[in-house]
């Protein structure tokens, strides 16, 4: 079992930056990969970016490539989610998710735990 609290949201405006954090409950977390997804009002949860258990690997949407950057911190049960150059287009809720296997996971069905989410709003 994983339990999962993100943090880090907050109001900010457009060309600004915000570092998500999402810290993991359970000893097994540096087992899982993470990912973060976002999902704006009226619109389906979509993927924004992934990180393998290790960190060696990682994988972003191309909406967010060259902007955001995921990493994490094994020693510390966390996942981030560095965000630049925010757009009106990226306010949504995001969540941070963590699924039972090693490498890159891109689909929100192959999670096996989601946060609470946390809410970014970028005005314009």
């Amino acid at each position: 079992q994983v339990q999962l609290v993100e943090s880090g949201g907050g109001l900010v405006q457009a060309e600004g930056s915000l570092r998500l954090s999402c810290a993991a409950s359970g000893r097994t977390f540096s087992s899982y990969a993470m990912g973060w997804f976002r999902q704006a009002p009226g619109k389906e949860r979509e993927f924004v970016a992934a990180i393998s258990w290790s960190g060696g690997s990682t994988y972003y949407a191309d909406s967010v490539k060259g902007r955001f950057t995921i990493s994490r911190d094994n020693a510390k049960n966390t996942v981030y989610l560095q965000m630049n150059s925010l757009k009106p287009e990226d306010t949504a809720v995001y969540y941070c998710a963590a699924a039972g296997r090693g490498g890159i996971v891109v689909s929100k069905g192959e999670y096996d735990y989601w946060g609470q989410g946390t809410q970014v709003t970028v005005s314009s």
